[in-house]
């Protein structure tokens, strides 16, 4: 519908007509209110881009003006009617700001700024009650998590491309929908940013929710949500973000540029956000509940390669693991290993085909925050450390983890700190030059060569 925007009754009594409407029989409703900017898009733009004759012919039509002419015609209100109701609103306008510009200026330090940034979270591991254990596959697990934390939180919400009675492209929700319904396994349009916003809205009312990305690679499409809204709204409002984006990611399955890139340094680079990463099925459902119980906005990365080729004994019941905490997977006393997804099976390979080389290997698990204090340990004692990512080098998370082992083990240190990537470019549609680009082969060279230094 479309309707002269500057015609205040026209807009009243059309919309009222519509929530009318509505009420007997929900749909959607596009209305059109037509009307035009009269000032800058903000004060320093000025108008002076804008013909003046279209300035004057809107000039005519300003609702306000004609609303005001309107009601002294029908006799509603007068001149004088007019000069108090304005004399009122500047009055109550002028308190406000004299109230304002009366407030001291705002003082802080920097450990309240830090503090105020996530909502309090009680990041505690809980244990399991029943012993009972399972072979399950990286997939499973996080299909495992999701089943038992929509039976737990019944204000748990599931969204995503496709993953009700398709089960989502990787069948990560397969029956749920048939367990949940449709109120809370919710099939979605092909439009990221929509999704999310969803995740935020339901969460500012009382839900939690866990919004799907098909790929990680889409996440792009729904960036500003993530970035300067579930990022940044407990910092400016207080308000909690209870939302779970969960990222499928990485290469090394053919997929080519568009569903294979590791993106999570672009989220280790914004404040606000907690960023998993798991390498083992028993981490995947620990921190994925954990992260589900988080109050604060979680990206979730899974790596796809690891869906179906990693099985590992986990506990049936319900249980979670801390946020921020590494896992040292290797201990030894030669070199500090540092990586975290598929790099970790990288690095245990590696160590498995080199006997003679003594690593800690440190399996980061949460890149946001990472666990600084257990790395620093480490390379004091060993003396040397290699950080290897499956991301392209330039920019990624281990130039921060080098920089700071640098920074922080300088006097410890008997070689330079090692740092190992993917090539810069996208990831290749073939496989054999895909395995050209991933670092895997790099770091076995980088590793030995580290150790002989």
């Amino acid at each position: 519908m479309q309707v002269d925007g500057n015609n205040i009754l026209e807009v009243y009594n059309t919309v009222n007509k519509i929530a009318q409407s509505l009420r007997i029989k929900p749909r959607p409703v596009i209305l059109e209110c037509i009307t035009f900017r009269m000032r800058g898009h903000e004060e320093a733009s000025g108008t002076k881009y804008v013909p003046q004759e279209l300035l004057d012919t809107w000039g005519k039509k300003d609702p306000v003006r004609n609303y005001e002419h309107f009601l002294i015609d029908e006799g509603i209100i007068n001149i004088s009617d007019i000069d108090h109701i304005r004399s009122t609103i500047k009055e109550e306008i002028d308190r406000g700001l004299d109230i304002t510009f009366a407030e001291a200026l705002p003082q802080s330090t920097t450990e309240k700024e830090l503090a105020g940034l996530f909502a309090p979270f009680s990041n505690v591991e809980v244990k399991p009650k029943g012993e009972a254990r399972s072979d399950r596959r990286f997939l499973d697990a996080i299909t495992d998590a999701m089943q038992i934390a929509m039976r737990k939180h019944k204000n748990l919400v599931i969204m995503g491309q496709d993953i009700a009675e398709y089960g989502g492209v990787f069948k990560a929700t397969a029956g749920f929908v048939e367990e949940f319904g449709h109120g809370r396994v919710r099939n979605t349009p092909i439009c990221e940013s929509a999704i999310i916003g969803a995740g935020l809205g339901l969460s500012i009312n009382g839900y939690k929710a866990i919004v799907e990305m098909q790929f990680a690679d889409f996440v792009t499409c729904g960036f500003n949500q993530i970035i300067n809204n579930l990022a940044k709204t407990h910092y400016r409002w207080g308000q909690n973000v209870d939302v779970v984006v969960r990222m499928p990611t990485g290469a090394a399955v053919g997929a080519g540029p568009f569903h294979s890139q590791s993106n999570e340094a672009w989220f280790f680079h914004t404040p606000g956000l907690k960023v998993v990463y798991p390498a083992f099925p028993s981490q995947a459902k620990g921190q994925l509940l954990a992260a589900i119980e988080d109050p604060n906005p979680v990206m979730f990365f899974e790596h796809k390669a690891l869906y179906r080729s990693v099985t590992e004994s986990i506990y049936d019941d319900y249980y979670t693991t801390e946020i921020g905490k590494a896992i040292v997977r290797n201990q030894g006393d030669d070199i500090t290993i540092v990586t975290y997804g598929l790099g970790v099976h990288w690095a245990i390979e590696a160590l498995k085909n080199n006997p003679e080389i003594s690593a800690d290997l440190i399996d980061l698990n949460t890149l946001l925050p990472w666990d600084k204090k257990c790395v620093i340990e480490s390379v004091k004692r060993t003396g040397k450390c290699i950080v290897m990512h499956e991301d392209c080098i330039t920019g990624g998370i281990g130039a921060e983890i080098a920089a700071v082992v640098s920074d922080e083990c300088f006097a410890f240190l008997d070689a330079p700190v090692k740092r190992i990537g993917s090539l810069d470019t996208p990831v290749p549609m073939s496989e054999e030059l895909e395995w050209n680009f991933l670092p895997k082969k790099r770091f076995n060279e980088a590793l030995v060569e580290l150790w002989r230094f």
